[in-house]
């Protein structure tokens, strides 16, 4: 099923919650709806269900305006949250409840249920209540009801926030998994970027309701349009300060009372003559210069956060500049330490600050 949003826009009084939005989702398409809290993620997703009716605009549904259809003939799944399962219905009975409403007989509930159930590999939990359940078998139960009615549209509203670290990561490669092999168009709500980048096809950012970017997760990490979409794809997320892009001696140099960064050249010559910009380089980019390497900034550890498998340096520049990147533990920098650092500067990026639009991708 194709999707188009076309102007769509959500009004409660006065808060604009979603505002003008236009979204073209493909025909099996996975894309996800990120942003903050608040941003407007979940109201178009309802409204796209058909549980809010939009203030303007148009929903369609290969190119049919379904506006006024009731959600019961959108044939749309969905999967909340809070999973939403009947307590006092077994699983065998929350699976087939979609099935009951359409009065399909009771022989094709069982098939279909059987079949579903092994899918979500709950086969053996079919006469349990959801009390019983642990939260992972509780969300499978809740992504099988929506799957059992084969819908053709399938939506999910943040449904793995409830779960632990292991499980959420089980229940993505999950979800994306039964996408893949169904095929159906699936639209996820999500303020986790990390769920955003490893499930979907194109990521829509959202933020106070308006749409920020739509394109793939690596062109929003490599190529970022704005500044808040820099900021919040990414993790660490992306450092920023600001300098004054000049030319001198055939380079282009990033300059602040703190630093004198020779920048690559055709990145350099669009943010070059602005005034200050805003100049934007991921932890990932920057790394310790080994002995006998030439540094391009010398710093202080000002802080060491242990993640694991790296520790997050947060270092200082100078007086005021302070830049994140990531380290080997067995180096075992500590408060104090002076380093030398080394940076892509291939891959830093530069915006406006008074548009906060992105001076290389606009």
């Amino acid at each position: 099923m194709e999707v188009h949003l076309e102007h769509l826009t959500k009004r409660w009084g006065k808060v604009v919650a979603v505002d003008d939005l236009n979204l073209e989702i493909r025909s099996g398409e996975f894309v996800a709806l990120l942003g903050p809290s608040g941003c407007g993620k979940t109201t178009t997703l309802l409204m796209i269900a058909g549980i809010y009716k939009p203030t303007s605009g148009y929903i369609r549904f290969d190119g049919r305006v379904v506006n006024k259809v009731p959600p019961k003939d959108r044939n749309v799944g969905m999967v909340f949250q809070s999973y939403a399962l009947y307590p006092h219905m077994t699983v065998y009975e929350n699976l087939t409840f979609p099935l009951k409403l359409k009065k399909v007989p009771e022989e094709e509930q069982r098939r279909k249920a059987r079949r579903i159930a092994e899918m979500m590999g709950i086969g053996h939990l079919l006469d349990r209540y959801p009390a019983q359940l642990s939260g992972g078998q509780q969300q499978r139960v809740a992504l099988g009801r929506a799957l059992i009615k084969e819908p053709a549209l399938l939506l999910f509203d943040e449904p793995l926030s409830n779960l632990d670290a292991r499980l959420r990561l089980t229940m993505r490669a999950e979800i994306k998994r039964l996408q893949m092999e169904l095929g159906i168009t699936s639209i996820y709500v999500t303020h986790d970027q990390v769920e955003a980048m490893t499930l979907a096809d194109r990521i829509a950012v959202m933020r106070e309701g308006r749409l920020q970017a739509f394109a793939t997760p690596e062109e929003l990490y490599e190529r970022p349009r704005t500044l808040f979409v820099a900021g919040f794809i990414g993790n660490p997320p992306m450092n920023f300060t600001q300098v004054e892009v000049i030319q001198q001696d055939g380079q282009y140099l990033a300059v602040n009372p703190d630093m004198r960064l020779a920048v690559d050249p055709d990145r350099g010559s669009r943010a070059a003559g602005r005034g200050r910009v805003i100049m934007g380089i991921r932890p990932e980019h920057i790394t310790l210069a080994r002995d006998g390497e030439p540094a391009h900034l010398e710093a202080e550890v000002y802080l060491v956060e242990p993640l694991g498998r790296d520790d997050l340096i947060n270092a200082r520049v100078g007086k005021e500049t302070h830049l994140h990147f990531l380290a080997d533990p067995a180096l075992k920098l500590r408060i104090g330490d002076r380093v030398r650092l080394r940076v892509d500067t291939s891959r830093v990026q530069f915006f406006d600050p008074e548009t906060e639009q992105s001076l290389l991708w606009s």
